[in-house]
């Protein structure tokens, strides 16, 4: 694997070296790899004006950190890093798994693995575990596994959006409160976001957070990362999607929890927007493989 950084300039080097040992603190791992335009050199720190309104687009700092089993959860140890790497202007987005996962997914074509193989760089290395070597799946394999992760994300997806408005519908009839609406509403984002990812890249990230998934699945489209939060700097995009995003624990949890009418309407709007992008973004990708 590729081990140099060389062809980043020495502020990111000198970044990326500061974020490596936040990582190997907070996660004992076995090997990090970078990948991702910062590891390919295609990185985007685009700022444009559009409408009278500046707007940005910056690439994250993408890591795959593999680890032993060591019994603590992978999510825990994410949110460590990434608390502790927020100064930085790229965003620090690690995804982990132990070794025993990461070699099981090369060994059946999960070609995430194969590509940050392939394209990364190998910052850390403690020699004690190899990779498998990977099978390259076949344009055919390649496509029916997209199949199936649309007709068993996307589709359900679709379903569980249409019970959704009709819950909705049901709820302002009988004058009932909105939190079972807004919670089967997060479900069917986090569905969405799921599937795209899983079509695109044979995985998806272990999270409920759809703000997590937002952010994961921005390499794909920028209208799919525009659906939310956007314009950046709108307050009122960004109250909603906080809505949206603390719903999966605030709406079933949360003494005395409420959510309005009118917020819940926004969101059902925003909702069909990604459902639409989501819909045609999959079928393109996989009318690709044919």
């Amino acid at each position: 694997m590729n081990t140099s950084l060389t062809h980043l300039p020495e502020a990111k080097q000198k970044e990326l070296a500061e974020i490596l040992e936040v990582i190997k603190q907070e996660a004992k791992p076995v090997k990090i790899i970078l990948y991702g335009s910062h590891a390919r050199g295609d990185w985007v720190e685009d700022i444009y004006v559009e409408h009278r309104a500046v707007f940005s687009y910056i690439s994250d700092y993408d890591f795959l950190v593999v680890i032993k089993k060591n019994g603590e959860k992978e999510y825990e140890i994410i949110s460590k890093i990434v608390n502790r790497t927020k100064k930085y202007k790229n965003s620090v987005r690690p995804i982990v798994h132990d070794i025993d996962y990461v070699n099981y997914g090369l060994e059946r074509g999960q070609y995430i693995f194969s590509d940050i193989i392939a394209e990364g760089v190998l910052l850390y290395d403690t020699n004690e575990y190899e990779f498998v070597k990977a099978r390259p799946l076949t344009r055919e394999e390649q496509k029916e596994d997209a199949e199936h992760y649309y007709n068993e994300w996307c589709e359900s997806g679709i379903r569980l959006f249409e019970h959704t408005k009709s819950s909705f519908d049901l709820a302002i009839k009988k004058g009932f409160v909105l939190n079972e609406v807004v919670f089967f509403l997060h479900q069917t984002v986090e569905k969405f976001y799921a599937g795209i990812a899983l079509v695109f890249k044979g995985y998806k990230p272990k999270t409920h957070s759809i703000e997590d998934f937002r952010t994961y699945t921005k390499y794909i489209s920028e209208e799919l990362y525009k659906v939310f939060c956007f314009p950046p700097d709108n307050k009122e995009e960004a109250r909603l999607f906080d809505i949206l995003q603390k719903s999966y624990i605030d709406a079933r949890y949360k003494p005395n929890y409420k959510i309005s009418k009118e917020d819940l309407e926004q969101l059902i709007k925003r909702v069909g927007n990604l459902e639409a992008i989501v819909v045609k973004l999959c079928n393109e990708r996989i009318k690709s493989l044919s």
